[in-house]
C-alpha cells in the first residue's frame, strides 16, 4: 500500500467531474450483463469460436448504437487543465 500510494490517488489530479466516472466501472459492467444474457438464450456453444463470435456482434453492435458513441468523459476539462 505504501508503495503505490500516488498510484492510488492518481485519480485526484483529473478534473472533479471526473472522478465518479473513473471511481466506478458501471460502463463495463453493464456489458458484461448484456453479454452474460445472450449467452444464457443460447445455452451451449459448439465450441469457443462460436462463443467469441457472439461476444464480437454483441460488441459491434453495442459500439454502432448510441449507448456505444456517447462520450465517457469530456475531454475539454483535461484540455483545460493541461494548458
Amino acid at each position: 500500500v505504501r508503495g503505490g500510494y500516488a498510484e492510488t490517488l492518481a485519480c485526484c489530479e483529473m478534473p472533479r467531474e471526473h472522478w465518479r466516472r473513473i471511481r466506478t466501472n458501471n460502463a463495463i459492467e453493464r456489458l458484461n450483463r448484456e453479454i452474460r444474457r445472450r449467452i444464457r438464450v443460447v445455452g451451449t456453444f459448439p465450441d469457443g469460436k462460436s462463443a467469441l463470435m457472439l461476444v464480437a456482434a454483441r460488441l459491434k453492435y453495442v459500439a454502432d448504437s448510441e449507448w456505444g458513441s456517447r462520450r465517457y468523459l469530456d475531454v475539454s476539462l483535461l484540455k483545460e487543465q493541461s494548458c
